[in-house]
């Protein structure tokens, strides 16, 4: 997939950092950088002391769109005086609809920057991971704190489980796998044979990417009672990779809640930038 359009989504006290890591990307492939400065409505008082607290509410409600209107009027400026082109969209909406709105927005972009920027506001955080990755269909690029990515990347671990959601991921990231120098497809405790990998586990999309010019190997990688994320993450460190590639939430998302998965592991802890599909 062409990368044309970057997605970056910010709040009232977000920093600008991830605003700065969008458009750097997008000077690498001549992008557009589109921006949704998002701001979640205070909840409406609930209780016996509702009534009271009604005004209260509604001057804070007020005070947060007049904050909006400012920042978004920031962000305008900044965006228009950075050397690339974009657009500044906004929206205030209520919590439970947070993630419909990056969604809907998300769907128009060809990737979704995920910076250290915005985790300073764990909700929206929430609501973008959510939104993106759920209601867009559009890939997220999760970018670590202290690290510059590239979308041209010299080394590529592809974390493949030959689910769909991985398939996805591998042909959202297309255009970066065959232009990297190395590609690991990296397979944790394959088993030949079965009806997923078959009989010889990597080797079909390793076939797939070689056609399309990829320089590929398979490493197929023992757990030996480590985390498969824990796995993923040493080979991905072992290799130098610039990237990761991986697909999104193969579990249901309260599985992993509950009890864990590669997913969580890797939005919680990212040993590299992670492009993520689902």
């Amino acid at each position: 997939m062409t990368i044309k359009t970057i997605l970056a989504v910010t709040g009232l006290e977000a920093n600008d950092d991830d605003l700065h890591l969008a458009a750097e990307l997008c000077g690498e492939i001549d992008g557009h950088l589109s921006v949704l400065v998002l701001t979640i409505a205070a909840p409406a008082p609930a209780g016996e002391y509702a009534a009271m607290a009604s005004d209260i509410w509604a001057k804070e409600r007020q005070e947060d769109i007049e904050r909006l209107r400012a920042r978004t009027e920031a962000v305008s400026k900044l965006v228009a005086a950075l050397p690339v082109p974009g657009d500044v969209a906004s929206d205030y909406v209520e919590q439970a609809w947070a993630d419909d709105a990056i969604g809907r927005r998300a769907r128009y972009a060809d990737l979704v920057l995920a910076g250290p920027g915005l985790q300073d506001n764990p909700i929206l955080w929430d609501k973008m991971l959510e939104g993106v990755l759920f209601s867009s269909g559009t890939p997220l690029l999760l970018v670590p704190q202290g690290v510059t990515p590239s979308l041209r990347p010299e080394r590529v671990t592809v974390a493949w489980d030959a689910r769909p959601e991985a398939s996805r991921a591998v042909r959202a990231a297309l255009d970066l796998i065959v232009g990297a120098k190395e590609v690991s497809l990296a397979l944790v405790d394959p088993v030949a044979g079965n009806a997923v990998y078959g009989e010889e586990p990597g080797a079909d999309l390793a076939a797939y990417l070689s056609r399309h010019g990829a320089k590929v190997s398979v490493d197929r990688l023992p757990s030996q009672g480590h985390s498969v994320a824990d796995v993923l993450c040493r080979h991905t460190i072992d290799k130098a990779a610039d990237l990761m590639v991986m697909g999104a939430y193969g579990h249901s998302r309260l599985r992993e809640r509950l009890f864990g998965g590669v997913t969580k592991s890797m939005l919680e802890q990212p040993p590299v930038p992670v492009l993520m599909a689902r």
